[in-house]
């Protein structure tokens, strides 16, 4: 355990014994025994890898899957796992599942899983903005993880990158406007698009019309407004869950936000244009020291290069990065800035794994 997570435990290991909740809020002080609840699809592989990679306290590992991908294998340590499907004694004697198999599933099991004294770290938007289920960032508002009951909420991918950004630069003025445009990737509609993002852009360098089975259109050298249903206001899903997990997750309710999303034929890591208006001027140097400052942010400006960030630049990596940091020039309490990250990693899977560590006891 990091001394991130470990300054954290100890700071609210106290509070967290005398809350009384029928439902422990920590993590047992053992290797764990873990299910993977989606363990065949593209977040659900990252999770694998970085369980090992971060070496996550582990007993036992279950990979649960649909009866489509049951039977099939994945390697973790060395070992061949098999994929099992999904049934409720696959949660006898779990500590904690990760879920990634999509919202209806986690809403499925929940029920069974909890019963059986598991707690779940769901990564859909099923719950997100149930007002008893934590939303939680590690790096933004960690201590909100110790008033679960049972589930805690992994947010949208876009929310975590920006929320991430925009927490130390609260510290400098209150935030008053966010203006959001994103570039979403292939990896955002999961393991199949970006598949399909390969065979369609070989269709069209081949001559071929490209046709879309995945996703409404196809992505190969296009772009399009994000294909999420349009609610009753013309903001599309992901918009919507953008702005109310940022005021959720920052407790900043009534934070005036509006965004745009937009696919992009990139393969992975999203990118976003943002420009914040707070209630007085920051100024450009203010706030690119407290992002290099800050925990899960890397600063990446080359101004006489005219370098920023780009998806390669974060792809398999855990930090989110900043730069082209300006004052807006039509409105001086102001600026704007450019970020990318890696969609499935810490806008998915890195999270919900920094969200489980925060959780388990300190020896």
């Amino acid at each position: 355990m990091t001394g991130f997570f470990k300054n954290f435990f100890f700071t609210y290991k106290k509070q967290v014994f005398l809350t009384g909740l029928a439902f422990k809020n920590y993590l047992p002080n053992r290797p764990l025994n873990v299910a993977l609840l989606g363990a065949s699809g593209a977040v659900g592989k990252e999770l694998l890898q970085l369980l090992d990679e971060r070496s996550f306290p582990i007993n036992n590992l279950r990979l649960l899957a649909s009866e489509r991908s049951a039977g099939s294998t994945q390697q973790w340590q060395g070992k061949e796992l098999k994929l099992r499907e999904v049934c409720a004694e696959e949660f006898q004697d779990i500590d904690l599942v990760f879920a990634s198999a999509g919202g209806s599933v986690t809403k499925v099991w929940r029920e069974e899983i909890n019963a059986k004294g598991a707690l779940i770290i769901d990564n859909s938007n099923a719950f997100r903005m149930d007002g008893d289920v934590p939303l939680v960032v590690p790096e933004v508002n960690p201590t909100a993880v110790f008033s679960h009951k049972g589930l805690i909420a992994n947010p949208n991918c876009t929310t975590i990158l920006l929320s991430i950004v925009l927490a130390p630069l609260v510290s400098l003025a209150p935030l008053k406007r966010i203006v959001v445009s994103t570039y979403q990737s292939a990896s955002g509609a999961g393991a199949r698009a970006m598949e399909e993002l390969k065979r369609l852009s070989h269709d069209v360098l081949m001559g071929n019309s490209p046709k879309s089975e995945v996703l409404p259109y196809s992505l190969a050298f296009n772009l399009f407004l994000h294909n999420s249903p349009l609610q009753s206001n013309n903001y599309c899903e992901e918009e919507m869950k953008m702005i109310n997990e940022t005021r959720k997750i920052m407790d900043l309710p009534e934070l005036a936000f509006t965004a745009t999303c937009v696919r992009v034929p990139v393969l992975r890591a999203h990118s976003e244009s943002v420009n914040i208006e707070f209630v007085e001027p920051v100024l450009v140097e203010d706030a690119r020291k407290a992002l290099q400052n800050s925990s899960g942010v890397q600063l990446l400006e080359d101004l006489e290069l005219n370098r920023f960030p780009m998806p390669t630049d974060v792809t398999g990596k855990d930090d989110v990065a900043v730069g082209r940091i300006r004052q807006d020039i039509s409105n001086p309490n102001c600026l704007e800035l450019w970020l990318c990250g890696d969609q499935i990693r810490k806008g998915a899977a890195l999270n919900a794994i920094q969200i489980a560590e925060l959780l388990v006891r300190s020896s």
